[in-house]
C-alpha cells in the first residue's frame, strides 16, 4: 500500500491540453475547415507572390492591343481582356486587394465593436441604451448603401473603402459582444474581481473580454467573407478599388461588356470570389462547432 502511495506520488500530473490544441485538434477532424485552410493558405501565399513574380506595370496593367480578348490558352490561361491584358495574372494580384481590404476593414469593425459591445454590456443603464439605439439606427440602412453613402463623402480610393466596410460591419459585433458580456458579467470570478477592488477596465480586459472570445473569432471569420463581397460589389459599381488595380469586382464590371462572347472575362473573376467566400464559411463553421461547448462530444 505505501509502495503505491509512493508511486502515485511520484507519477508526474497530466496536462490537460490547451484550448488552442483542443480547437485545432477539432479542426483537423473537420474535412471542411481542412479545405477552408488550405484554400485560405494559398491565397494568402499567391497574395505574398503576386508581386515577387509578375511585374505590375509591365504584366498587370500594360496595355497590349494586338491580343485583347484572346480565348483561354496555354500562353494566356485565363484569357485576355478587352485591352490585351493578361487575365491570369490580373485575378492572381487582384487577390491582394480582395484580402487586405477584408480582412483590415474587419479589424477596424472588430476594435470598434468590441469596445462598444463590451461597455454596453458591463455598464447598462445609460451607456448601454444609447450605444444600442445608435447600433439599431446604423443598422437600419442596408450595408451596401451605407458604404456607398461613406465612400461617396470621403472619395473613392483604397483607404476610404476599407473605412466604409468596417463602419458598416461594427453593429454585427457591437451585438454579439454585448450578448457575450451580459452571460459572463455576473458570474462568480466576475463578482470575485469586484470584491478585490480590480478597476472596471482591468476586469473589462483582462476577466470578462477572454471569456467571450469564442463568438468574436467566429463572427470575424464570417465578416471577412462579407467584407470581401461588400468590396467586390462596390468595385463592380465603380465606387470602389479604382481602376486600372485588377480588384476582383472591378474585373467583373470590365467583363460584363463581352459576357455574351468572352464569358471568361467574368467567370474567372467571379469564381475567385466564390472560392474565397467558401473557404471563409467553411472556416468559419469549423470553428463555431469547435468553440461551441454543447457541439463537443
Amino acid at each position: 500500500m505505501e509502495q503505491t502511495n509512493k508511486k502515485l506520488m511520484h507519477e508526474p500530473a497530466k496536462k490537460e491540453p490547451s484550448q488552442a490544441y483542443a480547437i485545432w485538434r477539432s479542426l483537423k477532424k473537420n474535412k471542411g475547415a481542412m479545405l477552408g485552410l488550405a484554400i485560405l493558405a494559398l491565397l494568402v501565399l499567391t497574395a505574398i507572390l503576386s508581386s515577387v513574380f509578375f511585374d505590375y506595370d509591365a504584366q498587370v496593367v500594360k496595355q497590349n492591343t494586338q491580343q485583347r480578348l484572346q480565348a483561354p490558352s496555354k500562353e494566356h490561361l485565363f484569357g485576355t481582356d478587352e485591352l490585351g491584358r493578361d487575365q491570369f495574372v490580373r485575378v492572381l494580384y487582384g487577390s491582394r486587394y480582395s484580402l487586405v481590404i477584408g480582412t483590415v476593414s474587419v479589424l477596424i469593425a472588430l476594435i470598434l465593436g468590441v469596445l462598444l459591445g463590451a461597455a454596453a454590456g458591463y455598464f447598462g443603464g445609460a451607456v448601454e441604451e444609447i450605444i444600442m439605439r445608435g447600433t439599431d439606427i446604423f443598422q437600419s440602412v442596408p450595408i451596401t448603401i451605407m458604404a456607398i453613402v461613406i465612400v461617396v463623402s470621403l472619395g473613392q480610393n483604397m483607404v476610404n473603402l476599407v473605412i466604409a466596410i468596417g463602419l458598416t460591419s461594427v453593429p454585427s459585433f457591437v451585438r454579439i459582444t454585448r450578448a457575450s458580456v451580459l452571460t459572463v458579467k455576473n458570474q462568480e470570478f466576475v463578482e470575485a474581481s469586484r470584491a478585490i477592488g480590480l478597476s472596471k477596465t482591468n476586469i473589462i480586459f483582462n476577466h470578462v473580454l477572454p471569456n467571450c472570445l469564442a463568438p468574436i473569432i467566429v463572427q470575424t471569420t464570417l465578416r471577412v467573407a462579407t467584407a470581401i463581397v461588400t468590396a467586390s460589389s462596390l468595385s463592380f459599381l465603380g465606387l470602389g478599388v479604382p481602376a486600372p488595380r485588377p480588384e476582383w469586382g472591378g474585373l467583373l464590371a470590365t467583363g460584363r461588356k463581352h459576357i455574351r462572347n468572352h464569358a471568361y472575362l467574368t467567370f474567372f473573376p467571379g469564381l475567385a470570389i466564390m472560392i474565397t467566400v467558401l473557404a471563409l464559411n467553411l472556416l468559419g463553421d469549423a470553428l463555431r462547432d469547435a468553440l461551441d461547448p454543447k457541439l463537443k462530444k
